[in-house]
C-alpha cells in the first residue's frame, strides 16, 4: 500500500493527465510544485501499472522530449454512473415500448448471446471442468467470483460482487437468465440459494448433475 503521500501525489498526477491531456514532466512539476525528479518517480510507477503511457515528441526547436497521458485502464479510476444510465434506459423502454414484456425479450436476447459466444468453451468437459470454467469467465468480468465442491459431489458457485446489482434490484429478468444461463452452459441443475440484490452478500448458486429421464433428454430445475 502506497504511503498517504505517495498516494496522494500519484492521485493529482491522475487528475492532472485527466483534466490536461497530453503533459510533459516540466509542466506537471510545475503544476504539483514539485522537483522534475519526484515527478518522474511516480510517473514511472504509474507506467508499470498501466495507468499513463508515454510518447515521444518531437519539437520544432530543441531536444525530443517524452509526453504523457492516461491509458484506457487508468479510466476506470475516475467515477462513472453506468448504473444509472442503463436504469434510465431500461425504464424509458418499459414506458414507451411495451412494458414488462420488452424488458424480458432483452434479458432474453442477452442471455441467448451469452450462451452463444461461452457455449463452445464449456462443452465436451465434466461438470466440475464447466464450473471451473464459467466461473473463470464470471471472474473476468467483475463478478468475483469462486467455486467448491461439496460433499455430496455438487458444486457451489459465488459471486462476491454484482456489476449490475442496481439494475439486477429493480429488474430481476437479470437474476433469472443468469441462472438460466448457467443451467444451459453446465448443463445441470442450478438453484440460487443467495442473492445481493435481495440483500446477501454474495450471489451463490447450488449446482447438480442434472437428471436424465428414460429417453435420455435433460431434466434441468426450473428457474
Amino acid at each position: 500500500m502506497l504511503p498517504q503521500e505517495e498516494g496522494s501525489t500519484r492521485e493529482q498526477l491522475l487528475q492532472l493527465l485527466k483534466t490536461r491531456g497530453n503533459s510533459s514532466i516540466g509542466e506537471l512539476s510545475k503544476e504539483l510544485a514539485i522537483t522534475e525528479m519526484a515527478v518522474r518517480r511516480h510517473v514511472q510507477t504509474l507506467e508499470r501499472d498501466g495507468l499513463v503511457r508515454s510518447a515521444l515528441v518531437r519539437q520544432a526547436m530543441g531536444r525530443p522530449s517524452y509526453w504523457y497521458s492516461l491509458t484506457e485502464r487508468a479510466d476506470d479510476l475516475f467515477p462513472k454512473n453506468y448504473p444509472q444510465l442503463a436504469l434510465d434506459l431500461l425504464e424509458e423502454l418499459e414506458e414507451q415500448h411495451g412494458g414488462a414484456q420488452v424488458i424480458d425479450r432483452l434479458f432474453e436476447g442477452r442471455r441467448e448471446k451469452l450462451a452463444s459466444r461461452y457455449r463452445e468453451r464449456l462443452a465436451h468437459a465434466s461438470l466440475e471442468d464447466r464450473v471451473a470454467e464459467l466461473t473463470a469467465i464470471q471472474h473476468a468480468g467483475g463478478y468475483m467470483s469462486d467455486w467448491e465442491r461439496e460433499t455430496d459431489d455438487s458444486f457451489l458457485l459465488h459471486e462476491y460482487n454484482c456489476p449490475i446489482a442496481q439494475v439486477a434490484g429493480r429488474y430481476r429478468q437479470a437474476c433469472h437468465c443468469e441462472q438460466r444461463l448457467f443451467e444451459e452452459l453446465l448443463d445441470a441443475k442450478v438453484e440460487r440459494t443467495e442473492c445481493i440484490a435481495d440483500g446477501g452478500q454474495r450471489c451463490t448458486y447450488a449446482i447438480r448433475r442434472a437428471e436424465r429421464s428414460a429417453n435420455g433428454a435433460t431434466e434441468q430445475g426450473k428457474s
